[in-house]
C-alpha cells in the first residue's frame, strides 16, 4: 500500500515562491488501478515525480507498506517494488531489448521467457527480442517494450507517467488493450497511471482529479468518470492526440 501524507511541494522561481502541491493526501491500496487526472499545469507529473523518488517534498511522508519512503533514491525505491515508466521511454544506444528484459528481472532470462513478456504487450518477439533500444524504434513500439520491461519487474507499484504522449492513435489504441488487460490481471500489485484518456479512465478502480496542486475530488471511476468526461481533465483519444499534432 503507497500512502502520502501532507505532500506539498514548491519552487523557486524569480525570488518568489511557487506552490506546485499542496497538502496531498492519497492511499493506493493493493490489487488497485488508480489513474490521477487534471487540467495541464495541475501537478499530475510533479506528484508521479515524487511518488518514484525523482524529487523529494518540500513537506510531508511518503509511506510504503508502512515504511517510511520519503528520503530514499529513486533506486532505492526500485529495491523496495516501485517501477517508474516515463512520459518518454529512454533510448539505449547498443542495448537490445533481450538485455533490457534481463535487467528488469534482474535474472538471465531466456530468449523465449523474454518473448513470453513482448507476447503480451502485442510485440511480434522474432522481430523485437534482438533490436537495438534506439531511435529505429517507433514512440509506441518504445512504450510497449518499457511496458513489457515493467511487466518483467512484477513491481510492487507500477506507476505510468501519461503513457499517451508522443504517440498515434494505432498505438494509443493497442496501449489501451494492454492496461485493459493488466486491470484484470492485477494480484498483488498495484497501479497508478497519470492521463488525461477516457479510455484509460474508464477501466480505473478509482480516479483522483488534481486541480491547481490539489485534490479536488476522488472515489470509484464510475462516480468521478460522468463528472469530468468533455472537460480538460479527460480528452478523449482522438482530440488529444490531434492537438499534440499526431497524424
Amino acid at each position: 500500500m503507497l500512502k502520502l501524507e501532507h505532500i506539498s511541494f514548491s519552487v523557486t522561481e524569480d525570488d518568489r515562491t511557487v506552490e506546485i502541491l499542496r497538502d496531498i493526501n492519497l492511499t493506493v491500496d493493493d490489487r488497485k488501478f488508480v489513474v490521477i487526472t487534471g487540467p495541464n499545469g495541475s501537478g499530475k507529473s510533479t506528484l508521479a515525480r515524487i511518488i518514484a523518488g525523482i524529487e523529494t517534498p518540500t513537506s510531508g511522508r511518503i509511506l510504503l507498506d508502512g515504511q517510511d519512503i520519503t528520503e530514499k533514491s529513486i533506486t532505492e525505491r526500485a529495491k523496495l517494488g516501485i517501477a517508474f515508466a516515463f512520459q518518454q521511454p529512454v533510448r539505449f544506444k547498443g542495448l537490445g531489448v533481450l538485455d533490457l528484459l534481463r535487467l528488469a528481472t534482474g535474472r538471465n532470462l531466456s530468449a523465449n521467457e523474454a518473448c513470453e513478456y513482448l507476447f503480451e504487450v502485442g510485440l511480434c518477439a522474432k522481430d523485437y527480442i534482438d533490436r537495438e533500444v534506439n531511435a529505429s524504434l517507433s514512440g509506441g513500439e518504445l512504450k510497449r517494450i518499457e511496458i513489457a520491461t515493467v511487466m518483467a519487474r512484477q513491481a510492487k507499484l507500477t506507476l505510468f507517467d501519461e503513457p499517451e504522449a508522443g504517440i498515434d492513435l494505432w498505438s494509443f489504441q493497442n496501449l489501451s488493450r494492454i492496461f485493459a488487460k493488466m486491470r484484470e490481471d492485477i494480484k498483488d500489485s498495484s497501479i497508478l497511471i497519470i492521463s488525461h484518456q477516457e479510455r484509460i479512465l474508464s477501466i480505473a478502480d478509482e480516479i483522483i482529479v488534481l486541480t491547481d496542486g490539489r485534490i479536488e475530488k476522488k472515489g470509484p471511476a464510475e462516480e468521478i468518470l460522468a463528472g469530468i468526461i468533455g472537460t480538460e481533465a479527460a480528452a478523449p483519444a482522438c482530440r488529444r492526440l490531434h492537438e499534440e499534432g499526431t497524424p
